[in-house]
């Protein structure tokens, strides 16, 4: 046999320093006067002892001679056409018959998709880079790609080469990604990347775009196929991409899956085909417990959410990450939702069970920054590659995380794709952004000289805010009817605005501002309140510059802060009528609403990332009373469009009186878009009961009382107002009409005008008068 390669050609492979092997392995032709005469077929196999190529159509062998190297073989195989070998490669006392993998030589990426993708416009590009379960030629395999264009070599490791970076050495394309089709494994396989920089230092990194991770602590990436899946949720689909979410109720039940509840022991959970699945433990916790599943979560927290009334649940962040004490937001898996609850079909058999029982899905998402955990994103190929390589820009040292580099076409475009990806794959309904701040300000937890002033000499991350525009512009774009919540704590302007009119595009914002005054009155002794009833008022000043989200979250109850009836004044009975009272207020306040887990039933506790809800505290009356107030609530909340049709224009509210601090009383009144409906609050936040208590109201005619969260159902004193007032013709609050109402102690109640109750009235009283 004459050899075909020298032995520097035979050194590169087996040093793994060629950036693209399919130059040497595989099958090459070799031409005579323009013609293919016959074949060379190269392999490098490290563990084979003996190596045939196998022509299964014409059932010959060809024996493959070693050159250069124990392990690299070659034989040439007089033919014009070869396709579909294989090679029979004895190791040891085992043989085994294989396809080669650089036998695969057509790329799956199209100029276009590589084009796009530089330029940052590639906006399914996991469905391209990544690990794709595919048939090639008529042979099943797995086709991988990713982008580290620094790295001098990558390979793939797994358990189908026994973690060795020789065998699956990839190649290098365009814009620095590099691919191998691998035939005969498929989904389940375990992988990584073995990435080499130029210096020969090795990093071992999950897939950026990989759907799927194995459980903690162990980080390697797992194939998976996400069209597997059988939705059933078409119409909740089809009615969402018709439905302007702004003017719909949006009560939030914001959860963390990992200490909602857990299992009671570490007996395995039930996968649907009956085989068990993994125990994942939780060694933090004293007694011996595992988390959920997404589908045993289907089956207890759903019904329960739903029995509460809300219309979404927010997850803290389902994508993969490394410390359950994380709460989620340090990912290392921005494509892969959390094993620790089972596998992604899982996840997606959570949302369809959601929209089958009309609670929409909201993810929380971290664009903002991610760990510095050797398998993930952190110096990538050998360089900083997703993070800023200037400290200053690319490090947060306060939360010990890295800072994506907005300002790289292929950084953005992971996670533009990022964001899009879980709309696509996982039907979810919205996400809320974390930390916001922290990306639209380069001087964000930074000391002076530890930042980095942008190009007009200012703090503002300009980079960052194109960044959000354009996902919010792409979300809305692909997804109508969806949501996209910001966590945004300072004044920067116009953040829930539209992108055409420079705005970031979010079309809900948090209302950090509402949320501290609040709990900064009602964490106070109700005779303080009178001086700062500007805490209760002042959110309408600015309540219209935004589109707010009145949100009482996770963040309120950790870190010593006490849980929210903690917060509470007064004795048992007072803390517990504060806490109806604050929530009964938020739900008359314009904006839609988000509240932690557990302030439901009024825990005392503060949340415990490693431990349960205090469940038992629901057999007491005072947490059953208070659970079935939130019950009532978000049942009258769903039910008058008054409290959320217009939320956010100023024709929907109006103060009647917002000055009587001496008595902390306010007064207004909710009204609903397209409708003469209208919803009068008045709100007493002090122990002190008013009785003859006058309110000007726009109207003659019957008010139903109907809500009162001093209700005995709910544990309160049971004042109230005898299920409603007539008008009486009294100037009030420079209103013709008023009411004469008591108010309850620590308080809100809400009155409708009963419009075919007063039309009765009249006629009778017309009839009276015309018999008379």
């Amino acid at each position: 046999m004459s050899i075909t390669i020298t032995p520097d050609q035979v050194n590169s492979i087996v040093w793994n320093q060629h950036q693209d092997p399919f130059q040497i392995l595989g099958p090459h032709p070799i031409e005579e006067n323009g013609k293919v005469t016959s074949w060379v077929v190269r392999a490098y196999l490290p563990n084979a002892e003996a190596v045939w190529v196998v022509l299964p159509e014409v059932r010959k062998e060809y024996s493959m001679q070693s050159v250069h190297n124990a392990h690299f073989f070659e034989c040439t195989i007089e033919t014009t056409e070869l396709s579909n070998y294989q090679l029979r490669v004895k190791e040891g006392d085992r043989e085994r018959v294989i396809y080669d993998p650089y036998a695969f030589r057509s790329s799956k990426l199209t100029d276009f998709d590589i084009h796009l993708f530089a330029e940052g416009n590639h906006h399914r590009i996991y469905e391209k880079l990544g690990a794709h379960p595919m048939v090639v030629e008529g042979v099943k395999g797995v086709y991988f790609a990713v982008w580290a264009p620094n790295a001098r070599n990558v390979s793939i490791l797994g358990d189908f080469n026994s973690w060795d970076g020789r065998k699956h050495q990839m190649r290098k394309i365009g814009n620095g990604i590099w691919e191998l089709f691998i035939p005969q494994i498929g989904v389940g396989e375990a992988y990584k990347y073995e990435i080499k920089n130029n210096e020969g230092h090795i990093y071992e990194k999950s897939d950026p775009y990989g759907f799927q991770q194995e459980p903690r602590p162990k980080t390697a990436s797992i194939v998976t196929d996400l069209e597997t899946y059988t939705w059933t949720d078409r119409d909740w689909m089809e009615k969402r991409r018709h439905t302007d979410a702004l003017t719909q109720p949006v009560a939030v039940y914001e959860c963390h899956l990992g200490s909602w509840l857990h299992a009671a022991s570490a007996e395995p959970a039930v996968k649907p085909d009956g085989t068990e699945e993994p125990v994942v433990v939780v060694s933090e916790l004293k007694t011996t417990a595992r988390f959920l599943t997404y589908r045993e979560l289907a089956d207890r927290l759903i019904p329960y959410v739903k029995e509460l009334g809300y219309t979404h649940i927010e997850l803290l962040p389902i994508a993969e990450h490394p410390f359950d004490g994380s709460w989620g937001y340090q990912v290392t898996g921005y494509f892969a939702p959390t094993s620790r609850y089972g596998s992604p079909e899982d996840f997606m058999y959570f949302v369809d069970q959601c929209h089958q029982n009309g609670i929409g899905v909201l993810v929380d998402w971290v664009p903002g920054h991610f760990p510095k955990d050797g398998h993930g994103l952190a110096f990538f190929d050998g360089t900083h590659l997703y993070e800023h390589a200037d400290p200053r820009k690319g490090e947060h040292k306060e939360w010990g995380t890295l800072v994506f580099n907005y300002n790289r076409n292929e950084v953005r475009n992971f996670l533009y794709a990022n964001a899009l990806f879980w709309f696509d794959k996982y039907h979810i309904d919205g996400i809320r952004v974390d930390a916001v701040a922290s990306m639209l300000y380069l001087d964000y937890a930074r000391k002076p000289g530890e930042w980095v002033a942008n190009q007009y000499g200012g703090r503002e991350n300009i980079e960052a805010a194109d960044f959000l525009r354009q996902v919010n512009h792409l979300i809305f774009s692909y997804f109508p009817g969806t949501l996209s919540v910001a966590e945004e704590s300072t004044a920067w302007p116009m953040v829930s605005w539209p992108t055409y009119v420079g705005g970031l595009g979010f079309n809900l914002k948090w209302n950090m501002g509402w949320m501290h005054d609040m709990l900064d009155y009602f964490s106070m002794d109700p005779w303080f309140r009178q001086f700062h009833q500007n805490n209760v008022t002042f959110s309408m000043w600015y309540n219209h510059s935004e589109n707010f989200m009145l949100a009482l979250s996770h963040d309120e109850v950790v870190h010593g802060k006490s849980n929210i009836i903690g917060k509470m004044p007064g004795d048992r009975w007072q803390k517990f009528a504060n806490l109806r009272c604050l929530f009964a207020y938020m739900y008359a306040h314009p904006g839609k609403k988000t509240m932690f887990m557990g302030m439901e039933f009024g825990q005392w506790s503060e949340w415990n990332v490693w431990g349960d809800l205090e469940w038992q505290l629901l057999q007491y009356e005072p947490h059953q009373q208070t659970k079935r107030f939130f019950s009532e609530l978000n049942r009258l909340y769903r039910q008058q469009p008054a409290l959320y049709t217009w939320d956010f224009a100023q024709e929907g509210f109006e103060w009647i009186d917002c000055s009587d601090n001496r008595h902390s009383v306010v007064s207004f009144i909710r009204r609903a878009k397209d409708s003469d409906e209208f919803i009068l609050t008045v709100c007493n936040f002090t122990p002190q009961p008013h009785s003859h208590y006058r309110v000007g109201v726009p109207e003659h005619g019957f008010y139903t009382e109907i809500f009162n969260s001093d209700a005995k159902e709910f544990g309160g004193s049971n004042m109230g107002n005898l299920g409603g007032k007539w008008a009486d013709e009294w100037w009030m609050h420079n209103r013709r009409y008023s009411l004469d109402l008591c108010l309850p102690p620590l308080a809100v109640v809400m009155f409708k005008l009963d419009r075919q109750k007063t039309e009765e009235a009249r006629k009778a009283l017309l009839a009276e008068s015309q018999n008379q």
